[in-house]
């Protein structure tokens, strides 16, 4: 220990105390960051489905409220990734105009994402419509399922299939979100 000239011990750290704290501290964020990297993918991709979870609530609900059929549609191009409208269909004719009821909008999905429907929802044009009773049906008023599959579309492989989200719409009118990596009945061809 030095001691100054004041007579008090001069106190700090040694160049090898600094060097193995930088190492552990480079050690944690190499572990941590993938991890970091990997759950913000993962909330990303679960926000996206609860949004279109909760826009297919909306959807059902006012067409139960209201006595109408509600819809929800993609904003363009009968792409899902573009965003979507909820509406009540006042005209019957699956598609948002001046005479319909606007329930709400979501803007686009971030680039990196990609949606594709099944059942009505990859139709052209493509919709899910809720009737008032609040099942799901086509424009001839058959009850049928849909799925909506949300994946990354900047990523490949295994890795991919966990970045994946399935809105799974039933006959119901049930809606629900799941994980195929986790959850076997998680298909595009779910139906419950």
């Amino acid at each position: 220990m030095k001691v100054c000239s004041f007579g008090k011990q001069l106190q700090g750290f040694t160049l090898i105390e600094l060097m193995v704290t930088i190492s552990i501290a480079a050690v944690l964020l190499v572990i941590g960051i993938p991890s970091f990297v990997a759950f913000q993918r993962s909330s990303e991709l679960t926000s996206a489905a609860n949004s279109f979870v909760a826009a297919l609530g909306a959807a059902r609900g006012e067409a139960m409220k209201r006595g109408l059929q509600a819809v929800v549609v993609p904003l363009a191009n009968n792409d899902w990734a573009t965003g979507w409208t909820v509406f009540v269909d006042t005209d019957h004719n699956q598609q948002f105009n001046g005479s319909d009821i606007l329930v709400q909008q979501q803007s686009a999905l971030p680039s990196y994402f990609a949606a594709t429907g099944q059942g009505t929802a990859q139709l052209d044009p493509a919709y899910i419509m809720f009737n008032p009773s609040g099942y799901t049906q086509t424009s001839g008023s058959v009850f049928q399922s849909a799925t909506l599959k949300i994946e990354r579309n900047d990523i490949s492989g295994a890795e991919k299939i966990q970045q994946t989200r399935i809105v799974v719409i039933a006959k119901t009118g049930r809606a629900r979100a799941c994980q195929p990596a986790t959850d076997t009945t998680c298909t595009t061809s779910a139906s419950q």
